[in-house]
């Protein structure tokens, strides 16, 4: 689903210069950086740049930046590159999708939601702006498939939905604990979803909203009932309320419903424009 017109995609278009191109290898590398630093300093680099309110009240203002380049992941190095790797790949894909100035909007905001939490709640990381990343490339990419444990074909729409469910275990386990300033980060996390993919989501939403009222609708109750009548009759499926003339009388006429009558009537193609229309 791609997503629509809106005062985002209009002002990122008038706005290019906004947008820093290649923005996730940028921030792959300084996740990289800090990492291999850590192997060799015990965690002191990552404790130099993590984002702490305490210490950014005390003048360490670097951490309201760094704390990005901090990695969300601590396990080995494979998956760690693994780790990265997925996540490269899904925000290169998002910027090819919406342009350099659209994506880096998307990841500011994410930054920009984290730093005020982090601020209320003392702390914070970029854990849950990634994962909202893949909630935005889902939306624009539901049939991909990836190889889960790289054997098993799954479509990207319902790993997003595994997503979502850690998203929900997350907030349980953080209410468990008392930490309920700590669970506005994944909440923050979804409203940046949203506000980017507002319009797209009320537009699918009305679409099948459209769909359910016309299959529930009158007028296509009557049809389906027509057409189960039509075919315990003469074996014809249409008959031309003027004329007569069936479908099998003559198998090459075309047979059209007209809109404008009350009801359900069908005419052949001499009379669907030259017919009195039945009012109830």
């Amino acid at each position: 689903m791609r997503p629509v017109d809106s005062w985002l995609d209009r002002f990122a278009y008038k706005h290019p210069r906004l947008g820093i191109p290649r923005l996730m290898l940028y921030i792959v590398v300084g996740n990289v950086l800090v990492f291999f630093f850590d192997l060799f300093s015990s965690g002191t680099f990552s404790a130099m740049l993590a984002f702490s309110r305490a210490a950014i009240l005390h003048g360490e203002v670097w951490r309201l930046v760094s704390f990005v380049f901090v990695p969300a992941y601590s396990g080995g190095v494979l998956f760690f590159a693994l780790f990265l790797y997925f996540y490269y790949f899904i925000g290169s894909a998002l910027e090819r999708e919406w342009g350099a100035t659209k994506f880096t909007l998307f990841y500011f905001m994410g930054v920009v939601f984290n730093i005020l939490v982090g601020l209320l709640a003392g702390g914070t990381t970029m854990h849950y702006v990634n994962l909202s990343m893949f909630f935005a490339f889902a939306t624009l990419y539901p049939d991909m498939q990836f190889l889960l444990f790289f054997i098993i074909p799954v479509k990207v729409k319902w790993l997003a939905w595994l997503d979502g469910a850690l998203f929900v275990l997350d907030m349980v386990m953080m209410a468990v604990g008392g930490q309920y300033l700590a669970m506005l980060l994944p909440v923050v996390a979804i409203l940046n979803y949203f506000l980017f993919f507002y319009s797209p989501i009320r537009e699918l939403l009305g679409r099948g909203r459209t769909r359910v009222q016309h299959q529930h609708s009158r007028a296509a109750i009557d049809f389906r009932a027509a057409q189960r009548k039509a075919k315990e009759t003469k074996g014809y499926m249409h008959k031309c309320a003027v004329c007569g003339k069936t479908d099998a009388d003559d198998p090459n006429m075309e047979f059209r419903y007209c809109s404008q009558c009350d009801g359900y009537y069908c005419y052949c193609m001499d009379h669907i424009h030259n017919h009195v229309h039945v009012k109830e």
